[in-house]
């Protein structure tokens, strides 16, 4: 029984997280663009976000869930416009030929960037807590159960992401700095059409 919860929880994870998205073109931009390892924190930091809104559909935190919903315009403002401000840096971004080192505030930007543009859907959280509802979950479910399955959901949603970085880093050395351009400019317009869809959510 303890198996199951954790299991359930990596399902969940996973496949909330797969869906391609803004966050997944962040991850495939960075991996290609950087390195793996600035991917997979990226991806990582989507984890963490979805491990929160996991812990507040499981643990029954109506509270939150309510708080978010009811200031859903601001989140989803502030969302989008972080959006379209990262699809215009990413379409504007150089091609860095070669290797070399990526800065650990990099890193640390990569990842809180990610929380909070996870964290700034509030709909997500509905999403987790219709999906715990439907498998029997949330509300009356033990603490240790409830702690399981968020584990769960973390690693779900961290082995996709793992996957996913891993998978795009096969294919990063055989693009030339000219289809390196072309996906920055791609993946700008694909940040930029979503932050838009927010900000038309929000009004």
């Amino acid at each position: 029984m303890v198996m199951e919860f954790f299991a359930r929880g990596v399902a969940i994870g996973f496949a909330i997280a797969a869906p391609v998205g803004p966050i997944g073109m962040l991850v495939i931009r960075r991996t290609l663009a950087e390195d793996c390892s600035l991917g997979l924190v990226t991806g990582l930091g989507a984890a963490v976000a979805d491990s929160l809104y996991g812990a507040v559909g499981t643990f029954g935190l109506s509270f939150i869930s309510g708080f978010l919903v009811d200031h859903a315009f601001w989140t989803r403002l502030i969302g989008g416009f972080f959006l379209c401000w990262l699809g215009i840096s990413t379409f504007r971004a150089r091609v860095r030929e070669g290797g070399g080192d990526t800065a650990a505030a990099s890193y640390l930007a990569a990842f809180a960037t990610t929380v909070l543009l996870t964290l700034s859907n509030p709909l997500t959280v509905l999403s987790f807590m219709a999906v715990f509802v439907g498998l029997g979950l949330g509300m009356g479910t033990s603490y240790g159960a409830a702690s399981l399955v968020v584990t769960g959901v973390f690693l779900g949603s961290a082995l996709w992401w793992v996957l996913l970085s891993a998978g795009v880093t096969l294919l990063r050395h055989k693009l030339k700095p000219a289809a390196m351009r072309w996906i920055n400019r791609g993946s700008g317009l694909f940040l930029f059409a979503y932050g838009l869809a927010a900000l038309a959510r929000a009004v």
